[in-house]
């Protein structure tokens, strides 16, 4: 609250060109950016957990023969897909029922 009254303070003051409000300022907009970016490093993160877990997923379906098989439809997932998402288990057909 005291940087936002700082920042008002400073637009609604035309004359004042000092720097008085430059140090907290900053401060808050650094803490803010370093928030930012650990909330980001946490998403990237759990993202990558669920891409390691679904890839050792595709790795026990091709052990027990059913890495491929849409789990909806039955039916084989084209190797394009497969190509581009090795992990997937639903074909287009299927992924597009879903939505």
């Amino acid at each position: 609250e005291t940087d936002l009254g700082l920042i008002k303070e400073s637009f609604i003051n035309n004359q004042n060109n000092g720097t008085d409000d430059t140090s907290p300022t900053f401060k808050a907009f650094e803490e803010g950016a370093e928030t930012l970016s650990k909330e980001q490093n946490a998403i990237l993160a759990s993202r990558q957990e669920k891409f390691v877990r679904d890839l050792k997923h595709a790795l026990i379906r091709i052990e027990n023969k059913t890495y491929g098989i849409c789990r909806v439809t039955g039916k084989l997932i084209p190797k394009e897909r497969l190509q581009a998402v090795p992990h997937a288990t639903l074909s287009i057909e299927a992924k597009n029922m879903q939505r």
